[in-house]
């Protein structure tokens, strides 16, 4: 070590700490962040300094960009020139700043990224708004400090008029922490401080009534408000900005989406190579090309759509994948007397009345000392013009101006400025023209300087000053907001992808579920055989087919009294050879558990007052009988809910959509039925377990099936597990109360069997009869005909196997209706409120 040097030991963590936080605050306080007073950091408050300096001003001649570049380099911001050059650029890029500061003129770039040429190439000068945020800065309106290396003095605010931080925004990375605020519009802004300046007790939701919503240099629409709320109430929230479209139609009758504005900070170049990837990606259908047609007159985006395409699909799909709508995080964070801060809008506003104010009284002070040094001088040339043969020859008879100062300060009891002035006066203010000019100039300032005074002394005065300058500036630069505002919608609406097609829905006996557009079976012509789904099991069959649309919602209810939601876009598209999907692939559903029945609803949660009008009825194997609102289930969860509360060797056999007013049968297999009003039934909600509907005489008897009465013109069909059954009127089970015995519904043997089922049959149903040795068969209503309630009925098939029994009894649409619709051309959708069940699929309408 050589002698003399020393080593000092310091604590590597302590070190690290104090140079961490040393260059994190240069950054924050000298770099990166916007003071809250002028809205300016501090290399764009250097850039208009100089340009001010360099006498580069809105009426002179541009100047090279190189030129004050150099004059801000060499003279307040030691770093490199590209960063200098960049802020001015951006200060003059009509889509960066919602108010330009800068006057551009050469190439400043463009919105789709490209880079502005070199600043040799440039030439720029201030813009007239710069010029308000500049203007009084000689009066000591603000500080001055030393530049980088103390040869001159600029300022640390500008004493600007316009509220810069609100009209143009700010954003910026410092250590730790960033800022990033939105631009706004200036009669807005302005109208805001004049408002907290008449009261300064104004709450935040009085001050967003008037300012409402940040206003973008690029338009585009503000989709949603909550995220406008929070960053004013909070200084933080996330603003969602869509572009703005119209929907053009070609001559050829082709719909084309035509974009004019796209949303704040979004580069149009790489926007449209991102929508022309995502069509090669097959990610979004529909677009068979896209052409960018902007021109000096404005933006214009082509989307051309192909002729199937529905422009509002196509459109909501560019919203979700593309930039066409993105987010604008508002960090409201700017430094408060040197020191960065969370800003809420009262806040912003607040601190740059507070700038002003002062700006106002330092300006009045300053034009009061100029006043008064005025007056002084002014007092002193009165004297001598009242007494000037005796100033004359005072002044003729001393040998040095010096020697005259002072024999004239003797005689008069002036100052030394005064007899100053004196001496250095010219002969024209002799005459009495200009002597008379000095007692008026006196008179109008004496009246100045008590203005002024009471401007100091009275802070309403001072208040009214800022809001006429305000106003001043609102009536020079006032412009109409470019920026819309949709207050409503806050998220993406799955169903906004889906266009409202019509569809075929179709659930087999085993329980696949599949979708086929309607546009299928409409190649056939009226009248045609159809063409039922195939590639079904041997033991299979269409147990429901009926018209939906992409947007109606199914319920599905299980047997342990769970419901679950899917909406008609979120089944499997198949074609009308494929068998689907199955349905406990598609729910949350238990492996123990099975769907029972499904309601399919048009609007849920949108038409309330159906929702609120309408039932839905529960029957169990019990006997166990439950009404619900149709409203309790009006708000789908992915994992399902009770829909009733099914007892240990109980479950859940049926559900069905009711108006109230309906009427129902339960039946059992000892073959009674009871039926009785829906009204006697209480309303109760989802988690309750119901009331007896009938009483089980036996106590292995159970309830076979539930009967949901909507028309009288309907017939009850009843089967036993021997093939036997029978079809009566409705009329023949009279209406007796909610949990009786009900009354003989089918004369049960030894010979029939138990009651396996009971429908609500037309002519218009067919009858699908499974055995449990795996034979199907296919059974027309029309060919059964009506007999008494308490007959044994008659045989419908005859069991080959000694042992054999029936399995299950579906009623379907019958084969002519079937084939019909599978061959429909116009199939007109049903009513809201059309259910069907695992029990019945007919499409009862409300």
């Amino acid at each position: 070590m050589v002698e003399g040097d020393r080593i000092i030991k310091i604590n590597i963590e302590e070190e690290m700490k104090s140079a961490y936080i040393d260059y994190s605050m240069s950054v924050i306080v000298s770099r990166a962040l916007p003071d809250v007073r002028d809205g300016l950091k501090p290399v764009h408050r250097r850039v208009l300094f100089g340009m001010n300096e360099l006498g580069v001003t809105s009426g002179k001649p541009y100047k090279k960009s190189a030129r004050i570049v150099g004059e801000v380099l060499g003279k307040f911001h030691p770093h490199g020139d590209t960063s200098v050059y960049y802020a001015m650029v951006r200060m003059a890029q009509p889509w960066s700043m919602r108010y330009q500061l800068v006057d551009g003129q050469g190439n400043f770039g463009s919105v789709d990224g490209d880079s502005p040429a070199a600043m040799r190439y440039t030439e720029a000068r201030l813009n007239r708004l710069a010029e308000e945020a500049l203007i009084d800065i000689e009066k000591d309106t603000v500080d001055f400090q030393l530049n980088f290396d103390d040869s001159l003095k600029e300022p640390t605010v500008l004493p600007t008029r316009i509220p810069l931080l609100l009209v143009n925004g700010a954003s910026g990375i410092a250590v730790g922490m960033a800022t990033n605020m939105p631009p706004h519009n200036l009669s807005d802004s302005v109208d805001a401080i004049i408002a907290y300046i008449d009261n300064p007790e104004i709450d935040i939701e009085s001050l967003i009534g008037i300012i409402k919503a940040p206003d973008f240099p690029t338009g585009g629409t503000i989709y949603g408000y909550q995220g406008v709320k929070d960053a004013y109430l909070t200084g933080r929230g996330r603003i969602v900005i869509r572009a703005k479209s119209d929907v053009e139609t070609d001559k050829n009758g082709r719909e084309k989406i035509v974009i004019n504005e796209i949303p704040y900070q979004v580069n149009k170049a790489e926007l449209i190579i991102k929508i022309a990837d995502l069509v090669n990606e097959k990610k979004i259908d529909g677009i068979s090309n896209v052409n960018d047609e902007s021109d000096r007159d404005g933006m214009r985006i082509v989307i051309d759509l192909k002729k199937e395409a529905i422009a509002n699909v196509v459109l909501n799909h560019l919203y979700k994948y593309t930039a066409l709508q993105s987010s604008f995080g508002v960090n409201s964070i700017a430094l408060v007397k040197g020191r960065p801060e969370l800003l809420n809008l009262k806040a912003i506003i607040s601190n740059f009345v507070e700038h002003r104010h002062d700006v106002v009284i330092r300006r009045t002070q300053f034009e009061l000392q100029q006043a008064e040094k005025r007056a002084h001088i002014l007092e002193g040339l009165i004297i001598a013009s009242d007494n000037i043969d005796e100033v004359i020859k005072i002044i003729r008879a001393a040998n040095t101006p010096d020697e005259a100062r002072e024999k004239l300060i003797q005689r008069f009891e002036l100052t030394d400025i005064q007899s100053r002035a004196i001496v250095e006066m010219r002969l024209r203010q002799l005459t009495g023209l200009e002597q008379g000019k000095l007692r008026e100039e006196y008179d109008n300032l004496m009246q100045v300087i008590a203005h002024l005074k009471e401007i100091l002394a009275n802070i309403d005065l001072r208040m009214d000053i800022i809001k006429k300058e305000l106003l001043e500036i609102k009536t020079k630069y006032n412009d109409n907001r470019r920026t819309d505002i949709v207050y409503s919608s806050e998220e993406f609406n799955p169903e906004d992808f889906y266009a409202d097609e019509e569809m075929i829905i179709t659930v087999s006996h085993l329980g696949y579920i599949k979708r086929t557009p309607l546009a299928e079976f409409r190649t056939q012509n009226r009248g045609g055989v159809g063409s039922k789904g195939a590639g079904m099991r041997d033991e299979d069959f269409i147990e429901h087919i009926y018209p939906a649309s992409m947007h109606h919602t199914l319920l599905f209810f299980t047997k342990n009294g769970r419901c679950f939601w899917l909406k008609v876009y979120e089944i499997p598209e198949g074609n009308k050879s494929t068998k689907g999907r199955a349905i406990q692939n598609l729910l949350n559903i238990d492996s123990d558990d099975t769907v029972k029945a499904f309601i399919r609803i048009k609007r849920l949660g949108e038409d309330v007052e159906f929702a609120n009008s309408h039932y839905i009825i529960m029957g169990t194997k019990k006997g166990v009988i439950k009404k619900s609102l149709l409203a309790d289930y009006s708000r789908p969860r992915q994992n399902g809910v009770n829909a009733i509360t099914i007892k240990d060797g109980d479950e859940l056999i049926e559900a069905r959509l009711t108006n109230g007013k309906n009427e129902i049968l339960l039946a059992t297999k000892s073959g009674r039925a009871i039926r009785f009003n829906e009204s006697t039934v209480r309303c109760i909600g989802r988690t309750g377990q119901g009331v007896r509907g009938i009483t089980l005489t036996a106590e292995h008897d159970e309830v076979v099936g539930m009967v949901c009465v909507k028309s009288m013109d309907e017939d009850i069909l009843v089967v036993s597990e021997k093939g036997f059954g029978k079809r009566s009127k409705i009329e023949d089970y009279r209406v007796t109360n909610r949990g009786g015995k009900g009354v003989k519904t089918m004369k049960i043997t030894d010979k029939t069997g138990n009651l396996i089922s009971i429908k609500n049959v037309t002519d218009d149903n067919d009858l699908m009869i499974i055995n449990k040795s795996g034979i199907t068969i296919r059974l027309a209503v029309i060919d059964v005909r009506t007999t008494g309630r308490a007959t044994q009925g008659v045989r419908f098939i005859n069991l080959e196997k000694k042992h054999d029994e029936i399995a299950s009894v579906t009623k379907v649409m019958a084969q002519r209706l079937e084939d019909e619709l599978m061959a429909v051309e116009n199939e007109e959708l049903p009513e809201e409120g059309d259910v069907t069940s695992k029990a019945d699929d007919e499409n009862d309408s409300e």
